[in-house]
């Protein structure tokens, strides 16, 4: 359906033209597929949030002849450059491709002039960064944290198996639905490392727009050296973002691009602080960092920890109301994740699919896995 897509871009704003494909989805509360390609059969209720380099924007809408509530992503195509339509056009290939649980992909998508809308069902809880910002100021309970984090191995563990690396796994791209399903976004930064029908063991591309993404990417990504990176950068993002939900901060982001990618390609790390919170009145000149990462100085990262942040948040930010005390489970989740991918890629090595979801999963049972599935 694209050719009619391209079509619509250069056609007159007048224009009726419409292209649509239905894809075919779950059955439940999350099923959208039986819905109407027709812009005018659906009401924009409030804005959710904007995407995709500022360009899409994304609304809760109502399917006036259903009522059924669903997100709606629209993207002004004049708007968008020729590599950014190669970017779209990849994502809603994608949706035909994958079918996993855990994974969100557009199942209604249709032009009308010269807007693309891209349909998914409604996540009522938003996304884990909506819910840090809103619920948990001071990091998640690790009993959430595990089951969001499961989620989302399972959705990397089908992409890697499709011969896929995510690229853009962060809390924002981390969504909850109404039934309590977690589901993994972001399909634009996708990439395939399949070359002539054979899967290689590293890739060389930079993801576009990969400047919002710099706090997550591996350091063997922004290295952008003959070595490459692999599916294991997909695990170091996942490290990543259980700091992030530890404690509502996301690691390495206070700083300057030029220093976090020195810090991240000479080994630092992020680590886990088992204390109580300072009183805010004995801090004296000291601010609360939103990212909690140390002056540069230092050899890690530490997640939670006080800095002299110039872009600190205000002093009246809420606490949490006791010491964390992170199990060795969630410790050990977090250093296996952040560990630099061996270099060079030798066959001696363990291998990258064995060690990023089997030796992870074997984490989670502390946490009751069944109830997560």
């Amino acid at each position: 359906m694209w050719p009619c897509v391209c079509v619509c871009v250069c056609a007159s704003p007048q224009s009726s033209d419409i292209s649509e494909y239905t894809l075919p989805g779950p059955t439940g509360g999350d099923d959208i597929t039986g819905l109407s390609a027709e812009p005018a059969h659906y009401q924009l209720l409030a804005e959710l949030g904007r995407g995709f380099n500022n360009l899409s924007q994304v609304s809760m809408a109502r399917h006036i002849p259903s009522g059924q509530l669903v997100a709606v992503k629209h993207t002004n195509l004049d708007e968008c450059t020729e590599e950014e339509l190669l970017q779209l056009m990849n994502e809603v290939l994608l949706s035909r491709l994958f079918r996993h649980q855990n994974l969100l992909t557009s199942r209604l998508v249709f032009s009308s002039c010269c807007q693309l809308w891209v349909l998914t069902p409604l996540m009522a809880y938003g996304s884990a960064d909506t819910l840090l910002r809103t619920y948990f100021p001071d990091g998640m309970s690790e009993s959430l944290i595990a089951y969001l984090l499961y989620g989302v191995l399972k959705a990397l563990e089908y992409l890697h198996q499709m011969g896929y690396v995510h690229r853009g796994v962060k809390a924002s791209h981390i969504l909850l639905s109404g039934e309590g399903r977690v589901y993994l976004s972001g399909l634009h930064s996708v990439y395939s490392m399949m070359r002539e029908g054979k899967r290689v063991r590293a890739v060389f591309d930079m993801p576009h727009h990969s400047p919002a993404l710099l706090p997550w990417l591996s350091p063997e990504l922004l290295r952008q050296d003959l070595h490459g990176y692999g599916v294991k950068s997909d695990i170091y993002s996942l490290g990543i973002v259980a700091c992030e939900l530890v404690s509502g901060r996301v690691p390495f982001q206070d700083m300057p691009p030029t220093q976090m990618l020195l810090q991240k390609l000479r080994g630092s790390h992020c680590c886990l602080l088992d204390v109580a919170p300072f009183p805010l009145g004995e801090l004296g000149g000291l601010k609360v960092s939103r990212s909690g990462v140390d002056s540069g100085i230092g050899e890690s990262v530490v997640t939670g920890s006080l800095t002299h942040s110039a872009t600190a948040p205000p002093a009246d930010r809420p606490q949490s109301p006791g010491p964390k005390n992170h199990s060795a489970t969630l410790h050990n989740l977090v250093q296996l994740c952040l560990q630099q991918q061996p270099e060079p890629l030798s066959l001696t090595h363990t291998p990258t699919h064995t060690l990023t979801h089997t030796n992870i999963c074997i984490l989670f049972p502390a946490f009751h896995m069944s109830s997560m599935i």
